[in-house]
């Protein structure tokens, strides 16, 4: 195993055009300087690879000794095994073992590369470094393409347990005659714009226009009294202290935002938005390893003082 530097760790966001990348360290989960690139050149595993050890290589000076690697990764993906099993989104990698891939790229041991649900790493990120500070219970939600969920009980992320859904996603749960993703995403946004002007723009076009057209401003305003009531209702029974909202759409939420908050119960969750934005997978990413550095560190400390040494 390489020796590897305890107090930081590889942070990756892959998203749906392109990847970040930054140095975590483990004092207040700072993130160093963030790189990216954008991935649609990028036609096979190998280039993919090349492409977050590059970006590695420059968020952390090198590999020399080896550094331990966290990445936020959409799903369908096997996060225990580090595979992919995406097939609408970077196909090249499906079936395809990054962790070993990676690990070689970084000097580390396979078992030193570390991957997160995206939703998850985000709420851990306000959680750990951010607007869900110091709430025992918070939901994370991030608005973009569809609704990512996450569900998160003294500071670590849970995926059962009273009042959640099953694996924490709400995306595919029944709302009025459809679905949460159905009435809360960008397709939303375009459909209750061109319901009333015949016209598909994109969610970001629609919140450009807003300032000067009705039009946007009320398909805005639709998509925020759905997401009220989602959070009124869906998420109701996980008694939850926080809602925080992130993502592409959350740019747009002085024109939604009025309308979450009308459509939210008497005794809500309080609402917020993200702190980190676009680094807070980047944060989340180091909480998990950190902390779990941490958990190890303890256990190991526990066994030696027993006089058990664990297992090398």
């Amino acid at each position: 195993m390489a020796s590897l530097e305890k107090n930081r760790v590889l942070t990756f966001d892959v998203g749906g055009s392109h990847v970040a990348a930054a140095v975590c360290c483990e004092i207040g989960f700072h993130l160093g300087p963030v790189v990216s690139a954008h991935y649609e050149s990028v036609e096979s595993s190998a280039g993919f690879v090349d492409l977050l050890t590059r970006l590695g290589s420059e968020a952390a000076g090198g590999f020399d000794g080896g550094i331990a690697a966290a990445l936020a990764v959409p799903g369908p993906f096997d996060l225990e095994a580090g595979v992919s099993h995406m097939r609408h989104k970077l196909p090249f990698l499906y079936g395809v073992d990054l962790r070993h891939a990676l690990a070689s790229r970084f000097g580390c041991d396979p078992s030193e590369v570390k991957f997160l649900n995206d939703a998850n790493a985000y709420l851990l990120g306000e959680v750990g470094a951010g607007a869900a500070r110091g709430f025992s219970r918070a939901i994370g939600l991030t608005l973009g393409t569809g609704i990512g969920s996450a569900f998160a009980v003294d500071g670590r992320v849970v995926t059962e347990g009273p009042g959640v859904p099953k694996d924490g996603e709400i995306w595919n749960l029944p709302y009025e005659n459809g679905t949460v993703e159905d009435f809360v995403s960008a397709r939303a946004i375009s459909s209750a714009y061109a319901r009333r002007t015949g016209e598909t723009r994109s969610p970001a076009d629609v919140a450009a226009a807003a300032p000067a057209e009705a039009a946007a401003r009320d398909a805005l305003i639709e998509f925020g009294g759905h997401l009220g009531r989602v959070i009124g209702t869906v998420l109701a029974d996980f008694g939850a202290g926080v809602v925080v909202l992130g993502g592409g759409i959350a740019r747009a939420a002085q024109w939604f935002l009025p309308a979450v908050i009308a459509c939210l119960p008497q005794k809500a969750p309080e609402l917020r938005m993200s702190e980190l934005m676009d680094r807070a997978a980047l944060v989340g990413c180091g909480v998990a390893w950190l902390r779990d550095l941490k958990s190890s560190a303890r256990a190991e400390g526990s066994a030696l003082a027993r006089g058990n040494p664990l297992p090398s």
